[in-house]
């Protein structure tokens, strides 16, 4: 019961708020491309083949990265174990990073002129999510509802 106190301890601040809702808002639509095949997506068994023959992503990881950005984008956008969804996220973003958009550079593919997609979204995405991990869901959030009912 401790870990779940420390796992959903929020303030009342709009800043967390804030930072949870736009991070689960543009991950949402990612996360239902993975999951369900929404906005063009190739839906769970398509991106599971994806992750698992194209990128060698051992199958329990690539079930982790999906349900990272499904189930976390929804968990951030509602405030339901916000620090747990944004280290989900925060962890797919690093991985993106390092295996797929690193060798692009840093800015976006905004004129279609270089081979790939930088890295500049998924730093924004990275300190959205610092920002939920440090300092929690803030107000208007599941967590604070459940964390005032374990305290009251």
């Amino acid at each position: 019961m401790n870990l779940l106190r420390r796992l959903i301890q929020a303030d009342n601040s709009s800043a967390p708020l804030i930072a949870r809702l736009m991070l689960g808002i543009v991950i949402f639509p990612h996360g239902a491309q993975k999951m369900l095949g929404w906005f063009g997506g190739y839906g769970f068994a398509g991106t599971m083949h994806w992750f698992t023959d194209t990128m060698h992503i051992p199958a329990p990881l690539a079930f982790l990265a999906v349900l990272a950005e499904f189930a976390g984008s929804l968990g951030l956008i509602v405030g339901l174990l916000s620090r747990v969804a944004a280290f989900g996220i925060a962890t797919n973003l690093v991985v993106a990073i390092l295996t797929v958009h690193l060798p692009n550079g840093f800015f976006m593919n905004w004129f279609g002129t270089q081979k790939g997609e930088g890295f500049e979204y998924h730093l924004l995405g990275l300190g959205l999510a610092l920002i939920v991990i440090i300092h929690g869901a803030g107000k208007a959030s599941l967590d604070r509802v459940i964390q005032n009912k374990l305290e009251g």
